[in-house]
């Protein structure tokens, strides 16, 4: 039986085009590989696409490989696209070398490509994340040596900075190409999704929050009380023997509507992790550089207060946040905010049985996320599916049985029938044949007839 092995891929660009890197997190049973590279001229899709090729030609060609990425343009691209642009012969297809690298390095494999929201706290994805920006600075380090240090395999052209490499990361890069691929590829409607730019944008905006403190603003204005779907991750079980928290999580649901508002941030915990690492993934050298709890604090209060609390054991998440901000001299979190705890709910309705949450996403069948390691932003948007699943639930209505109803107890209520002839609009000649090009079209670069073909 062949290994299943899962890669985390990333590209970073700061400018577009510009200094960038790539970065391929593989884990293959208990070993975990790091591969990073860059370039000094590039894009950021093409960093995306060099850092799949590179972490698929590095594992065994008879294992399945489970691919994680945050670019939709790659997911989507050698999922969907690809097949059409072959067809085409990579006419109008850009980057068509690295396309053609990565459908060639994919022949005669067994590979499963999934999409990860960027930047959401998900340890892999943020592991990869690294890579790709460590392997920029790499890059801009050889830059920056004296030019008699540099190796001769080098081109004449990385030797000279035209931009100054004074750039900062464009996260719209990569939505500017999925715009531009999707046209070629169909002419049903696009959807594009910016959230990750406007997220970035946000936080940018507040210059007196601390740089490891991300918090999105509400791109759905809702009014009414805030609930906060909330989990931590932490050195250990026990904050009564000096466990501390490492991670935050929380998003914003008003009215059982997400409001896209979040916060999320990793904390110093000033202890090793642990064997707790082997749950969430984060490690001693990942959080040496992010803030103590009391640099945070004040922030993360005044973000929760005032909120109901939604957590999955939520006595956990609570003593510990209860410890920490009593620690810097606030009051308890229970005394400002209420709490529901999931685990509790699910108890209820489910006696006897799983109550954890991967059970209650199996039961409930929430669409399945990578959980190879826990995250706290992560493990909250599951949550809230899950409570929103636990909450509600579908309304199934009968309509012949309610029409019949309805006569029953009306009968005041009388039909009238009403005979109206609609006129009839024939297409011209000339609307008639850029329907037939628009089929052909499309039947080229699908490979397959439209349903609208007569």
């Amino acid at each position: 039986m062949s290994q299943t092995i899962t890669l985390y891929v990333d590209g970073a660009c700061r400018g577009n085009p510009g200094l960038g890197g790539w970065g391929a997190y593989i884990l293959i049973d208990d070993i975990q590989h790091e591969l990073c590279g860059g370039e000094a001229e590039t894009t950021n899709n093409r960093m995306e696409l060099t850092a799949a090729i590179e972490g698929i030609k590095f594992c065994a060609a008879d294992a399945k490989l489970i691919i994680w990425t945050d670019s939709k343009y790659v997911k989507q691209g050698i999922t969907e696209w690809i097949h059409g642009w072959k067809k085409k012969n990579w006419k109008d297809v850009k980057n068509p070398d690295l396309w053609q690298q990565l459908d060639a390095v994919c022949q005669g494999r067994d590979i499963e490509w999934n999409w990860i929201k960027g930047h959401a706290g998900h340890a892999g994805n943020e592991k990869a994340d690294q890579l790709a920006n460590l392997g920029a600075d790499q890059t801009l380090a050889l830059l920056k040596q004296p030019a008699q240090d540099k190796k001769k395999s080098e081109t004449d052209w990385l030797l000279s900075d035209p931009f100054g490499l004074d750039f900062i990361e464009d996260e719209l890069a990569e939505e500017d190409e999925i715009l531009s691929e999707q046209l070629q590829a169909s002419s049903v409607e696009l959807q594009i999704d910016t959230a990750d730019t406007a997220d970035t944008a946000d936080t940018a905006k507040d210059t007196n929050l601390h740089p490891h403190i991300h918090i999105t603003t509400a791109t759905l204005e809702q009014h009414g009380p805030r609930q906060l779907i909330l989990d931590t991750e932490t050195t250990g079980f026990y904050y009564q023997d000096g466990d501390r928290i490492i991670e935050v999580g929380a998003i914003e649901m008003i009215n059982r509507k997400l409001t896209g508002s979040s916060i999320h941030i990793y904390i110093n915990p000033e202890k090793p992790v642990g064997d707790s690492v082997q749950v969430h993934g984060i490690t001693d050298e990942f959080l040496v550089d992010k803030p103590k709890y009391a640099e945070i604090a004040h922030t993360l209060f005044e973000y929760l207060q005032g909120a109901e609390i939604i957590a999955h054991n939520a006595n956990f998440d609570m003593n510990f946040l209860n410890m920490e901000f009593q620690r810097v001299g606030l009051p308890a979190l229970s005394e400002v905010c209420g709490v529901v705890d999931t685990l509790a709910l699910a108890k209820s309705k489910h006696p006897g049985q799983k109550n954890s949450l991967d059970a209650l996403v199996r039961r409930y069948e929430i669409p399945a996320r990578d959980r190879t390691f826990h995250g706290a932003l992560l493990d909250a948007e599951i949550l809230s599916d899950v409570y929103l699943a636990m909450t509600g639930g579908q309304v199934s209505f009968d309509m012949d049985a309610l029409s019949h109803s309805d006569q029953q107890t009306d009968t005041s209520i009388r039909r009238v029938q009403l005979n109206v002839t609609l006129p009839v609009i024939s297409p011209s000649e000339e609307e008639n044949q850029a329907h037939e090009n628009w089929v052909q079209q499309y039947q080229e670069k699908h490979g397959e007839p439209c349903l609208f073909a007569k």
